[in-house]
């Protein structure tokens, strides 16, 4: 019995008469793959024009765009022209335009629409960068579809000729972009040559903005075209970056197998334990084991590298992703069972639905090959990805409308949990509500305000006050951060004050585990506090009522005034040594942060900014 997963005695299947998976010969691609484009030799500079226009005219519509009354249209306009532009310079055939015509004017409207809707509604909107990214995703899947006839044949599409055009898009898209850093290297070295004989119009050229993106569009257009003209030279690149790929199937194998068996032995739960990007690590590893399967399954059997070993680990690694979309899904899971839904959450879980979608795909394929027409587990796997890359435009297409508002499904979520008592007021970021989910979290914010619990009203109402966003959350999550000790404070209130104050104005300094030590009174009124973290010391003063202050540290002392640089030295003025007396902060013995004057020289009221 032969051991190879890709013939026909092992694949009980292949010897079946019914529909047989088509062979490569027999499927050619389309004119716009090959012939159509190599009878036009213009078509380089057709498309070196044409980007040159729409280079210019995206920077003249985004020149005057920042801070202008009408920059949401010019943002929309120059989309429009940007991604309609490179539509037409992947799909313009010569005698075929009306149908490119018709694609990338589509394209240029999903795109300006988008982008008139983040630069209009930008503050209203929560995740505006995942929408514009569906939107991406939506055309990037669209083009290789459209060029292999979809919006004509829906499923009956050749998949070889989509994979075709996967690869030789990107490649294509790659070549030009190198040929475009190439010629900007040029132009330096001949503006730099010319200037050396007193000559600086390259120069001054190359420093007008206009100029750039004319030349970048024209540089783009004309290799891609010329690349577009040279099918062969296309698919040996395709060949050679498939081959390259391949090569790494087998260690990227024998390491998720090493892996799995190791979680196994040790329990998932160290997954969790070692590092809070568990399911980005996991979608990566999910990803790149599609990318290695399909670069080496490619486009038909035949095709196929003869390596025995190559298509076992191809094998391995479709049987890995399902497993690894899993693992994904239970470490988000166990992060918003902690703290609740966040829109980046909720745009994560959208990407793990489609990696367990393609992970029960590619898991079902041996057996769906012995139980349906499929000729091999390879053939079932083709038409998953034909079928999933439709579906997925689609959805892209339908997540980048505004029809669903993941901030107001993630507020409402947040709302319900400190409402129902899973989460306390002083452990809720109310600073997340106010910036990261839109409008629906300001409105719940303005719901809290007017709570009867006093400690949630006063939290909503400051973060409703805020002006200035803080620093943004590491782990694009809600800011909630890691666990924070709080030693020498006994009033529960004041607990909760700081705890509050950390999760929203302080949360990077403690990004997993921080430590807050009263360390005395502070003079005038107040409770002078340590923040221990990987960022050192941050002294802290809890004052009568509702003040908070962070006092800073300038040359030595804690003066409760903003710290300022030392000034440089002045030779022609006399130093002087004087004894200093103050305090250090030690922890095992061990100094941390700088001395500073104590009592301090200020009192409370005078104390630092606010916070």
């Amino acid at each position: 019995m032969n051991s190879r997963p890709d013939e026909a005695p092992s694949d009980p299947a292949a010897s079946r008469s019914i529909t047989p998976e088509p062979a490569a010969p027999t499927d050619e691609l389309p004119a716009s793959a090959g012939a159509g484009v190599e009878n036009w030799p213009a078509l380089e500079w057709v498309l070196a024009g044409l980007l040159a226009l729409a280079g210019f005219l995206v920077w003249a519509l985004t020149d005057k765009a920042d801070g202008a009354d009408d920059e949401a249209w010019r943002l929309a306009s120059a989309a429009f022209v940007a991604f309609g532009s490179l539509a037409a310079a992947f799909t313009l055939q010569r005698g075929q335009w009306r149908e490119p015509a018709i694609f990338a004017v589509l394209t240029g409207a999903v795109m300006g629409g988008l982008a008139w809707r983040i630069s209009d509604q930008s503050d209203a909107l929560a995740g505006e960068a995942f929408i514009f990214t569906a939107g991406l995703l939506c055309i990037g899947l669209a083009l290789p579809l459209f060029q292999a006839g979809f919006h004509r044949k829906r499923l009956s599409t050749s998949y070889a000729q989509t994979h075709h055009f996967v690869w030789t898009d990107a490649i294509g898209a790659a070549g030009a972009l190198a040929f475009t850093a190439l010629t900007w290297l040029v132009l330096l070295l001949i503006g730099q040559l010319f200037a050396l004989l007193g000559i600086d119009l390259i120069v001054d050229l190359m420093q007008r903005d206009w100029f750039g993106w004319t030349l970048s569009g024209a540089a783009f257009g004309a290799a891609l075209g010329r690349l577009r003209g040279e099918s062969p030279v296309l698919g040996t690149l395709q060949g050679v970056v498939l081959l390259l790929f391949s090569l790494l199937a087998v260690p990227v194998a024998v390491a998720l197998v090493l892996f799995l068996a190791a979680m196994l032995v040790s329990g998932p739960g160290v997954l969790w334990a070692a590092t809070s990007s568990a399911t980005p690590i996991l979608l990566a590893l999910a990803a790149g084991s599609f990318i290695l399967v399909n670069a080496i399954i490619r486009d038909a059997d035949h095709a196929m590298r003869s390596s025995c070993v190559v298509r076992w680990a191809a094998l391995l690694l479709a049987l890995f992703i399902l497993p690894l979309t899993i693992f994904a899904a239970i470490s988000s899971g166990m992060r918003i069972a902690q703290h609740g839904l966040t829109p980046e959450r909720l745009w994560s879980l959208v990407a793990i639905a489609v990696g367990v979608a393609y992970g029960i795909a590619y898991a079902a394929a041996w057996p769906l090959a012995r139980l349906s027409r499929f000729a091999s587990w390879r053939a079932a796997i083709r038409h998953a990805n034909l079928v999933l890359a439709a579906a997925i435009c689609a959805l892209a297409f339908l997540l980048s409308l505004p029809l669903i508002d993941f901030g107001a499904i993630a507020a409402r979520q947040q709302v319900a949990r400190l409402q129902g008592g899973e989460v306390t007021p002083g452990e809720f970021d109310f600073t997340a509500l106010r910036w990261d989910f839109g409008d629906s979290g300001r409105e719940a914010l303005q719901l809290l305000a007017n709570s009867k619990a006093a400690s949630v009203a006063s939290s909503a109402k400051e973060a409703l006050a805020q002006v200035v966003e803080p620093a943004p959350a590491f782990d694009g999550g809600i800011r909630q951060q890691g666990e924070i000790i709080i030693t020498g404070v006994e009033d529960a209130a004041l607990q909760d004050r700081v705890r509050r104050q950390i999760n929203g104005q302080l949360r990077y300094h403690c990004e997993t585990k921080c430590r807050v030590q009263a360390v005395g009174s502070w003079p005038g009124g107040g409770t002078h506090l340590v923040l221990v973290s990987t960022f050192g010391i941050t002294h802290l003063v809890v004052g009568p009522g509702d003040r908070f202050l962070v006092p800073e540290i300038g040359n030595g002392y804690l003066t409760g005034e903003p710290a300022h640089p030392p000034e440089a030295a002045e030779p022609g003025k006399a130093v002087a040594l004087r004894p200093y007396v103050g305090r250090q902060i030690y922890q095992d013995g061990r100094p941390l942060g700088e001395p500073f004057a104590y009592p301090p020289k200020t009192p409370l009221e005078a104390g630092g900014a606010p916070r």
